[in-house]
């Protein structure tokens, strides 16, 4: 059975204080769906955002972090010599939001 990619998921999420909500994702492909929050450029934290509509990010280290929604987008299996998808990965599906520790 062929995956079906019908539309581009999205939803828009907010900062409550340090918890982040998200709101309903349109168009979704049901497939994982997580949050990822960066602080400089590199990924502190991803969570499984399935599970619940709000998140409150590990922020220990003061300095500016984003998050932003991601979904798997599965295409195939094939990988490179490290293991790596190639064609499969994790789009942003959401507004990337900004916030102070």
């Amino acid at each position: 059975m062929e995956q079906k990619f019908e539309g581009t998921p999205a939803a828009e999420i907010r900062l409550d204080g340090r918890k982040l909500i998200r709101g309903p994702v349109t168009n979704d492909w049901g497939l994982r769906l997580q949050w990822v929050v960066s602080r400089g450029g590199e990924v502190v934290a991803t969570a499984n955002a399935r599970t619940s509509t709000e998140y409150e990010p590990p922020a220990d280290a003061p300095g500016q972090y984003e998050a932003v929604l991601q979904m798997w987008k599965y295409v195939d299996y094939r990988k490179d010599a490290k293991g790596e998808f190639v064609n499969s990965k994790f789009i942003d599906v959401s507004n990337k939001v900004t916030f102070t520790v």
